[in-house]
């Protein structure tokens, strides 16, 4: 399966200059609402991660995804694993888990985002689900971003990377995009103004 002509083809993968949920800036961004609208897509992408887990033989119980991006790809990837589908969300800037979800003690997650980065998010979601007992038995994602090393994938894990060692990350694809802080930023320096087109800020 060619991820990245998937995307592409749903005009998800972007060239310009933007401002990443982290700050950074990069040349390129990765907009996976823009692949999800399409239910079919997205049912062969969550088929598809599915099957790269189930050979893992993790056991899980629950996908727990990070509201607003992971909502769509959680959701898709319980459906194919046939689990019970979560989300966490940001409350006050903190990231939290109401809505009526419970978790039993012992409960196993995965939490699943449409794109890891560095993994903040997901981390985030993560600490919650063990606060509320549960037990997060691995990460995943549509795609990677190249930061973090992935199941399959030669990619070594940056220093940037926030998921911990001890817990598998499955993932379709890696997209290794150069980012860049404001202050380096050569598309800053050259005039250009980063634009923000994720959920958070826009």
């Amino acid at each position: 399966m060619d991820i990245k002509k998937i995307y592409m083809d749903a005009d998800a993968l972007l060239h310009g200059h933007f401002k990443l949920s982290s700050g950074n800036h990069s040349e390129y961004y990765l907009q996976s609402a823009k692949v999800l609208e399409d239910p079919k897509t997205a049912k062969l992408l969550a088929d598809a991660l599915a099957k790269e887990i189930q050979v893992s033989g993790i056991e899980i119980d629950t996908v727990c995804a990070p509201a607003l991006g992971g909502l769509i790809a959680g959701f898709a990837l319980a459906t194919a694993l046939d689990k019970r589908s979560i989300f966490a969300e940001r409350v006050g800037g903190e990231m939290t888990i109401r809505r009526g979800f419970e978790i039993r003690p012992g409960e196993k997650v995965l939490i699943c985002e449409d794109i890891i980065t560095t993994g903040g998010s997901a981390l985030e979601a993560a600490k919650v689900v063990e606060e509320m007992g549960g037990e997060v038995v691995a990460f995943a994602a549509l795609a990677n971003r190249g930061f973090c090393h992935r199941e399959n994938s030669d990619i070594e894990r940056k220093p940037n990377c926030k998921l911990p060692t001890d817990k598998p990350f499955f993932a379709l694809a890696d997209f290794a995009f150069e980012m860049y802080t404001p202050e380096e930023c050569p598309l800053c320096k050259a005039g250009s103004e980063a634009v923000k087109p994720g959920s958070r800020g826009n």
